[in-house]
């Protein structure tokens, strides 16, 4: 499953609707009083948390959306009927900014609404101008327009567990391997755009984009794979078999993660060297202990090797089932 994980909505409530100019009749005044009704009021805005990770997606070709406008006042002094509110559904975990405000807004529970827009209020028809010293009023008000603003969605995922590491560590063949996910494989640099997911069990696993040095001043995918990394359980650090230097490798990652957040550095992390089909039997044991010098937790597998796998796949299981 590839995410839209950011998009740019331009969003406005509903217009108020217009008072109007209307009569009553009887039978000793032709003309009779006002009855002119107020307009409704235009719908609002509201922000909706809901569990459908991908729903962003649905805007991508659409991303201009309007609250429905107030109805006009009728005759009779019968009043305008209010607008429908406008719903935008975003993913629990989402981070709305309002370009215009700089309001920030974060939805973390299914469900959850927040209004973000107001409609605009209906006009008054003739009626309301109504007094002793103005017994047949001509005057009635449009209805007020509603707010409008620019708003970007931010997906900062809430998975179990993040795979993390520099291009090419194998991350997304992981994953599929893992979950039987479908996800973009490449022997090229920045072949995850955006985050990959998938299901092991019960628990979500993440596929994040390759990280590069300088990706916390913003270098590469920079802060769009760090901002994902920040809400998940546990990471799962993967180290390409192919590296010469394993260990400034680990070091280089860890460095730009605790550059970004220092709580990132705290996070429980778990060691997996990939690609090991690709070295020999002493190249594999070296890697593996100059990395346990740094982390205990290591795991060592090759997407080949059927029964490595499925070792692994249990011991992630029993590591996630702590959280």
């Amino acid at each position: 499953m590839v995410l839209t994980d950011e998009i740019i909505l331009h969003l406005c409530a509903g217009k108020g609707g217009d008072g109007v100019v209307a009569w009553y009749k009887n039978r000793r005044n032709r003309k009779g009083g006002p009855a002119g009704g107020d307009g409704g009021k235009g719908g609002d805005v509201f922000l909706r948390g809901v569990r459908q990770i991908d729903v962003l997606s649905k805007y991508m070709g659409n991303n201009t959306l309007k609250a429905q406008d107030g109805q006009n006042g009728g005759k009779r002094s019968l009043e305008g009927k209010n607008g429908s509110d406008l719903f935008i559904d975003v993913p629990v975990g989402s981070v709305i900014s309002n370009l215009n405000s700089g309001e920030v807004y974060e939805i973390t529970r299914e469900n959850e609404q927040v209004k973000i827009l107001s409609g605009g209020k209906g006009g008054f028809g003739n009626e309301h101008f109504k007094s002793s010293r103005n017994v047949t009023p001509m005057e009635f008000t449009y209805g007020k327009p509603g707010q409008c603003a620019d708003f970007k969605v931010e997906l900062r995922l809430i998975a179990n567990a993040g795979l993390i590491g520099l291009p090419n560590a194998g991350k997304s063949s992981l994953l599929n391997a893992l979950t039987r996910s479908n996800a973009k494989v490449g022997n090229y640099a920045f072949t995850t755009l955006n985050p990959n997911l998938g299901v092991m069990g019960r628990f979500v696993l993440a596929d994040i984009p390759g990280l590069i040095k300088g990706a916390s001043e913003g270098r590469g995918i920079g802060h769009k794979f760090l901002r994902h990394v920040m809400r998940t359980n546990i990471l799962i650090h993967c180290i390409s078999g192919e590296r010469d230097d394993v260990v400034s490798t680990y070091n280089l990652v860890r460095k730009e993660l605790e550059k970004y957040d220092v709580s990132l550095s705290r996070k429980p992390e778990i060691v997996v060297l990939t690609k090991i089909d690709l070295l020999s039997k002493d190249e594999m044991h070296a890697k593996i202990a100059a990395l346990k010098n740094i982390n205990s937790q290591i795991a060592y597998v090759s997407i080949f090797d059927d029964e490595l796998m499925n070792k692994l796949k249990i011991f992630l299981c029993k590591e996630l089932e702590s959280f």
